[in-house]
């Protein structure tokens, strides 16, 4: 059973996020994970601030499907045997066969590779905040390099099937979020020129692709009031049928941001949360 939300904002609310502005210059757009090399920027393009209409999908949630929407609220989910989530190795070992197990019983999934995952809390000090700026963390032309490079001898096969990048998200809080919750918007509203590929570059030297996303007054926003430690949120990145005409899947891409909430109280606590990304194949 869910916890009590009346401590959190409910309902429809109009809030500002960050969308892609593009360099004045007009060089590709990219974006480095950590500190730059000296002389470089964090990166190279802006923001331009938006206020739009966010609506609470609370007590509508069955009306929203990864095929058409590109999310999923999952509800009622059993308590992690993952108690502190402060130690990677730890999480690997305890959340991810838990997150593994509900792919495949929710999506039919035949196999789950799990290529990482991130914990934000709203603390200057923390190494991870919530991110407020628009974004998909993987774009199409990414993701077979991805599959190559953690399952090279499977990846020919793997890749003819379906397949799928997919973050899994909860909070971290014991109550209801309050504060910056995560907005997302529905997959079918989002236009093939809204989208901008970013080049991701790594410490390590590998550079990968996500997406800024481009404002349109088009696209339809929404968020999950009070999100609870017993509720998922499956935010799909990428979709191989997305790419097939016919196919019923509209997009498989979801456009998110962390965003301030107007009416959240002042001392209200930190959101915190966990996001952890897979590769997800079949049915």
């Amino acid at each position: 059973m869910a916890i009590s939300t009346t401590a959190a904002p409910s309902g429809d609310v109009r809030a500002n996020l960050n969308f892609y502005k593009p360099n004045a210059d007009g060089a590709k757009p990219f974006n480095y994970v950590d500190t730059p090399p000296e002389g470089e920027p964090q990166r190279n393009f802006g923001d331009e601030t938006h206020e739009v209409l966010i609506r609470d999908v609370r007590g509508r949630e069955a009306e929203y499907n990864l095929d058409q929407d590109a999310f999923l609220v999952i509800s009622g989910v059993a308590p992690s045997k993952e108690e502190s989530f402060v130690d990677d190795k730890s999480i690997e070992a305890n959340y991810y066969p838990e997150l593994e197990e509900l792919l495949v019983k929710q999506l039919g999934a035949t196999k789950v590779f799990f290529f990482d995952h991130t914990i934000r809390r709203t603390d200057p000090s923390a190494p991870r905040n919530p991110v407020q700026r628009v974004h998909i963390d993987q774009v199409p032309a990414s993701v077979a390099q991805r599959v190559r490079k953690h399952l090279p001898e499977e990846a020919d096969e793997l890749l003819k099937g379906r397949h799928r990048i997919i973050n899994i998200w909860r909070p971290l809080n014991k109550k209801p979020v309050e504060s910056f919750p995560l907005a997302f918007a529905s997959s079918s509203t989002l236009e093939d020129s809204d989208v901008i590929p970013v080049q991701h570059r790594y410490p390590n030297g590998y550079t990968g692709q996500t997406a800024a996303i481009a404002y349109n007054p088009s696209q339809k926003w929404y968020y999950l009031s009070g999100m609870t430690g017993d509720e998922r949120l499956l935010l799909e990145c990428f979709d191989s049928e997305g790419l097939k005409p016919g196919s019923g899947v509209q997009g498989g891409r979801l456009a998110h941001s962390a965003f301030a909430d107007p009416r959240s109280r002042p001392d209200a606590e930190g959101r915190e949360s966990i996001e952890v990304r897979a590769l997800v194949f079949g049915p």
